[in-house]
């Protein structure tokens, strides 16, 4: 049997409670691999609510806000050290170290690092992740897309492991009801105000759901709020139970995203209703949306407005049937663990 540590991010608990994209790959990994026969042991924040085996004395970022408010820059940081310093107390227990944050557990793994695994859940291709890569080329790094692989260098590829959710989170809705939705954090990089506009070009109204971006707040009050009415209705953030219900009931997910977004979690979240998705070409939206298939790539807010009008077209229990052969937490597992054994063989 193989033994893996996955290591959380220490922002939110695991699985997280509403946003959190990162933390809800990590437990459904974690689930998953445990079903492949894997044992597993997560490396989390003390609130995290899971059956798996968890090594985690300290609260997430978010209880830690939580209770005191905003709390001193220096804190994620040194929640990050008490975690390595748990792990590094534990390293001999475990066959493959699969981390998911990053940059110090690099330092800390050192002769281990060959028979570890790095997922980045964010963009690499600017200067702290070229800076890292090049003083750790021999740090194996798994990448969520090809177009984010094609920012990291040969060196540290181990290969592209698309993103899965658990198979039973969502269900299929046939027939959806007469709106559009919009679900992601209210900033520049995901565009809400954009999703709005398209939504009013098409004459349908839009249902917006996701937290407030904490590292751009004004973002909000300055580019969305004044757009909101009686046809765009701001829900705030949305747990999986609201989430499902939302885009289950969506006829569309729109998805404007102006950043490279190297895979984009709440795309197969919609599939998985059987909703379309209209997104943006940018990132690993073409390796996601298979254009007339699952939803429409776009360029434009034209584009969208032209898709929208189109998205009868499209078949849900299609869209379902996509989910379940390429997105699924259990196929995410198992192309992990099949990069755990060539680690593993080398």
């Amino acid at each position: 049997m193989i033994r893996v540590a996955q290591v959380a991010p220490n922002i939110f608990p695991v699985p997280p409670n509403h946003h959190g994209g990162t933390e809800r790959v990590v437990h459904d990994l974690s689930t998953a691999l445990r079903s492949l026969g894997v044992h597993v042991t997560l490396f989390a924040p003390s609130d995290s609510a899971t059956d798996l085996p968890l090594v985690g004395d300290h609260p997430s970022l978010f209880a830690l806000e939580q209770r005191f408010g905003r709390v001193a820059p220096g804190v994620p940081a040194a929640l990050d050290a008490l975690q390595l310093e748990a792990l590094r107390l534990r390293l001999g227990d475990f066959d493959i170290i699969h981390c998911h944050g990053e940059f110090a557990h690099a330092a800390l793994l050192g002769q281990r690092r060959r028979h570890s695994l790095t997922t980045v859940h964010w963009r690499v291709d600017e200067l702290d992740r070229a800076l890292f890569f090049a003083g750790f080329p021999d740090l194996p790094v798994a990448a969520i897309s090809a177009a984010q692989e094609a920012a990291i260098p040969a060196a540290n590829r181990a290969g592209v492991v698309h993103h899965g959710i658990d198979r039973d989170r969502y269900a299929l809705r046939a027939e959806p009801d007469a709106f559009v939705a919009f679900v992601g954090r209210m900033t520049d990089q995901k565009r809400p105000d954009t999703a709005i506009r398209v939504a009013r070009a098409a004459g349908l109204p839009i249902r917006l759901g996701g937290t407030i971006d904490v590292g751009n707040p004004d973002y909000f009050d300055r580019q969305v709020r004044p757009l909101l009415g009686p046809d765009a209705t701001y829900l705030g953030p949305v747990d999986d139970a609201a989430k499902g219900e939302l885009l289950g009931g969506a006829k569309a997910l729109l998805f404007p995203i102006d950043w490279p977004e190297p895979f984009g979690l709440v795309m197969i979240e919609a599939m998985a209703c059987g909703t379309p998705v209209v997104a943006w070409n940018r990132g690993s939206v073409p390796e996601i949306v298979e254009d007339g298939v699952t939803g429409f790539v776009v360029s434009s807010e034209d584009e969208a407005a032209a898709a929208l009008a189109r998205i009868g077209q499209l078949d849900r229990a299609m869209i379902r049937a996509r989910f379940e052969e390429r997105f699924t937490a259990e196929r995410m597992a198992r192309d992990y663990l099949a990069l755990y054994r060539r680690l593993l063989s080398a």
